[in-house]
């Protein structure tokens, strides 16, 4: 049975999906429209046809992701059920891959495949899924093949200047495109795919560095919203528990660095579907190491509940389960000294590219660019060792569903060294 009624959920401001139930779910009826128009005769990319076979051949995986299609969640006022077989849920994530998110002042799903998803994340089958390995190798070849489509000429139809398009003037503003790079007279602002313009570079002058002669202050890695200020944080912790308290050694992905870090302070911050998506260094120093850890993508925090259907509400324990790159900088500052920066991917938001130069042994600038997302916003962590920050610029510690915390942009002042 499905529940009646709709909410508003100022947990999903983040930006990929639309703060009104009700307006999801025009969007998914909307989109289930959009695929039956096509006929259930429309072939399935390969990947899908994979998935298939993977669901035909291996039981637990069959039952798992038909167990979470048949499951009602709990937390979450649906008015209908939107996904009613494992066929249509291929076919709607079928249609997913050769599109791309359109512009919305008030409701947009800039994550449609977490959007297609979303009714499955909190049962109990799909905790159980979208832990599985079997099930995220799969998804990565999914995401992998809408990459491949986003990152075409042809992603570029979502760069026009209707009301849903990029280039609108809403979209322009929402966006702050006078911030960044583009050529206004070209007929895509001199993007090549979308892709291309979800990963746009700044503006000459814009987010100057703070205080770039003074090795103390460090800088925001990136142009987020904080979440959480944790101190005096352990070595292993049950991450999966309520308050998702974090675990260096898991976050570290048992790195030989995590004995630097106990005791000392994670700050997580997340980024919007509109933020600026790359990263920076947070301070002058060497890069010590610096790799993608294979994860998750959809998988949340059982503990949270009902909540756990919103992926900003598992940010804790997405930093130690989730796909994310981990980069190690020895800061120049000796008070500083050992610096982890992990970008964390979220839901689709989960390819983390390392930049070229950021190799063991180079020289890193503060606030120089380390690597980006692609497709839209996630979240980042910042480790700092014992002693090593003094104060944090934040006007208050933010805490996990702040709805008044302020975005800090990249490149500014974030804390002083002790």
């Amino acid at each position: 049975m499905v529940n009646e009624g709709s909410s508003t959920d100022v947990k999903r401001r983040a930006g990929w999906l639309p703060p009104s139930q009700d307006d999801l779910e025009a969007w998914l009826s909307g989109h289930r429209e959009r695929t039956e128009a096509h006929g259930e005769d429309t072939p399935l990319h390969p990947v899908l046809v994979e998935f298939q076979q993977l669901m035909d051949t291996d039981p637990i995986v069959r039952m798992y992701v038909t167990q979470m299609v048949e499951q009602v969640p709990t937390g979450k006022q649906y008015k209908e059920r939107h996904v009613k077989d494992v066929p249509q849920l291929l076919r709607l994530i079928n249609e997913v891959l050769t599109m791309t998110p359109e512009f919305s002042v008030g409701g947009m799903v800039s994550t449609p495949l977490a959007g297609i998803l979303d009714w499955t994340l909190a049962t109990p089958a799909g905790f159980a899924a979208y832990r599985d390995p079997r099930i995220n190798a799969m998804l990565k070849k999914i995401l992998n093949a809408w990459a491949e489509y986003l990152n075409s000429p042809d992603s570029l139809s979502a760069l026009n200047r209707s009301e849903t398009g990029w280039m609108s003037p809403e979209a322009e503003r929402a966006v702050g495109m006078s911030d960044y790079a583009h050529d206004p007279d070209d007929e895509h602002w001199g993007f090549t795919s979308w892709n291309d313009f979800f990963t746009r570079r700044l503006a000459e002058g814009s987010r100057p560095v703070a205080a770039p002669d003074d090795d103390k202050v460090i800088v925001s890695a990136c142009e987020s919203t904080p979440y959480r200020i944790s101190t005096d944080v352990k070595r292993r912790d049950r991450f999966w528990a309520k308050s998702q308290p974090y675990s260096l050694e898991d976050m570290l992905a048992h790195d030989e660095s995590v004995d630097e870090f106990v005791g000392g302070t994670v700050y997580q911050a997340f980024l919007s579907a509109l933020n600026y998506h790359r990263w920076h260094s947070p301070v002058a120093g060497t890069i010590v190491r610096a790799w993608v850890q294979e994860g998750t993508y959809y998988a949340e925090a059982q503990s949270e509940g009902p909540d756990a259907a919103e992926a900003q509400e598992s940010q804790g324990y997405i930093a130690h389960m989730a796909t994310r790159a981990i980069i190690l900088v020895q800061a120049d500052d000796p008070v500083i000294g050992l610096v982890a920066f992990i970008a964390i991917g979220m839901v689709e938001v989960s390819t983390c590219l390392i930049s070229d130069h950021v190799r063991p042994g180079y020289h890193v600038a503060k606030g120089e660019e380390l690597g980006c997302f692609q497709f839209g916003g996630s979240s980042e962590c910042l480790i700092f060792r014992p002693g090593a920050v003094s104060e944090f610029t934040l006007a208050a510690i933010p805490q996990p569903g702040d709805a008044d915390a302020s975005l800090v942009l990249v490149r500014s002042r974030l804390a002083v060294a002790g």
